[in-house]
């Protein structure tokens, strides 16, 4: 698996990844200097390392993601992806693909479902 041709793409990219509990792909999705929150903790989760580590808590929760954006905004190289409770800034690279820099699965309003 690689990173996202579109933003939409990476999205869900993002919900198989943590779907099928691949913290390989899960990886590839994520900047090297990516943050991620997720759950209810208020707690940052920086690097490739770091966020897989962060979804095995979510795995181990029943904690899913489901991917449906309602808006995307989109200038250059740099899109924002707004959904119920999900909030995630995702970046173009220099091979084309996208990947988060920022992600944040749960803002305390809506639940993570699978």
């Amino acid at each position: 698996m690689t990173a996202g041709q579109t933003p939409e793409e990476l999205e869900t990219l993002l919900e198989d990844a943590l779907l099928m509990h691949d913290a390989d792909a899960l990886a590839q999705l994520f900047e090297d200097a990516s943050v991620l929150v997720a759950g209810d903790r208020p707690q940052q989760v920086r690097r490739s390392g770091e966020i897989v580590g962060s979804a095995w808590l979510l795995w181990q929760h029943q904690h899913g993601y489901l991917a449906s954006p309602r808006r995307v905004f989109q200038a250059r190289d740099i899109a924002l992806l707004v959904g119920d409770g999900v909030i995630n800034v995702a970046r173009r690279g220099p091979d084309g693909s996208w990947r988060y820099a920022i992600s944040v699965l749960r803002d305390g309003q809506a639940p993570i479902v699978f």
